[in-house]
Order: C-alpha cells, then sequence, then structure tokens
C-alpha cells in the first residue's frame, strides 16, 4: 500500500471533517485540533493523516478512525466486544459472527462503523461495518459485522 496525492486539509474540510466525528465520538476529538492534517489516497482508501500518523480514513462520506487512531484518541464509542475465542479470528480479517459478541453499545443500527474490542483488555482489534442493528448481534447466530481494517492489514502497517 502506498500513500499517492497527499495535500494538506483546507481549514473548512477539517472543521467539517470534526463536525462529523464530534458527532460520533464527542469533545475527545478536540485534542488533535492544533495539529497538521492531511487528505491522501492509498489504494481503495482516502486517510486522513495526523500529525505523521494515519488515524482516519474515509468510506464515502463518512470518516471513522483506524485501529491506530481508536488507540491514539482512547475511544470508546460504537464499540462492539468479542470474547477471547473470536480473537485469533478478527486479527485475521475475518467477519465477526453473532456466538463470538459479548456486549455490543447500545444504539447501533445496521450499516454502522464500528470499532471491535478484545473482551479482557478492552484493547481494539478492528473497524467493521455493522449488518444488522445492535438488538440482533448478542446471541443469534450468522454474521454481524463486515471487517474493514483490523490490526496488522496493510492500512494498519501503512507508514505516512
Amino acid at each position: 500500500m502506498k500513500v499517492k496525492s497527499r495535500v494538506q486539509l483546507r481549514k473548512s474540510a477539517k472543521n467539517k471533517l470534526f463536525k462529523s466525528l464530534r458527532s460520533t465520538f464527542g469533545d475527545v476529538i478536540d485534542r488533535i485540533s492544533e495539529y497538521k492534517l492531511e487528505s491522501a489516497m492509498a489504494d481503495d482508501f482516502k486517510i486522513i493523516i495526523v500529525d505523521g500518523k494515519v488515524l482516519f480514513f474515509q468510506m464515502g462520506e463518512v470518516s471513522f478512525p483506524t485501529v491506530r487512531g481508536v488507540l491514539e484518541l482512547g475511544l470508546d464509542c460504537n464499540v462492539v466486544t468479542v470474547d477471547a475465542g473470536a480473537v485469533k479470528f478478527v486479527v485475521n480479517g475475518a467477519d465477526i459472527m453473532c456466538p463470538g459478541i459479548v456486549k455490543v453499545d447500545d444504539g447501533l443500527n445496521e450499516g454502522d462503523l464500528v470499532i471491535i474490542v478484545e473482551e479482557t483488555h478492552g484493547k481494539p482489534l478492528a473497524i467493521g461495518r455493522a449488518l444488522v442493528p445492535a438488538t440482533e448481534m448478542v446471541g443469534r447466530s450468522g454474521k454481524a459485522i463486515k471487517s474493514i481494517h483490523y490490526v496488522g492489514d496493510e492500512l494498519w502497517n501503512l507508514e505516512a
């Protein structure tokens, strides 16, 4: 994965990004307001580089933190917790199945981007898109989340 067409974000684009992120994650996003933000393309992902680190990616008009972004900012919204048995599959890019889910943040809807964390230490493992609403994730069978980005993938290893 290579970074292409890297440009500094204009003030209006930066404000739009922060407004979008604040609506989901709250004021914790203000920690990076003074840093240099750049936009770039890396294969199929549009990424946001914050002070030299790839902390966000965009899918369509939606901006969401990378796993590294979740770690750096300590984000804890839109979280789905998986049991220890699911960890090895999640970090290899597998989609998240309902039986492996032990806890889900209320209010998640189908299509929402979510942060997948492990149960024991609460460390983020992956970012995915919910295939079903929160009410249908725990205690059912089938796929609940489509994995988009995970620890150890190309986006995780991308050097800005």
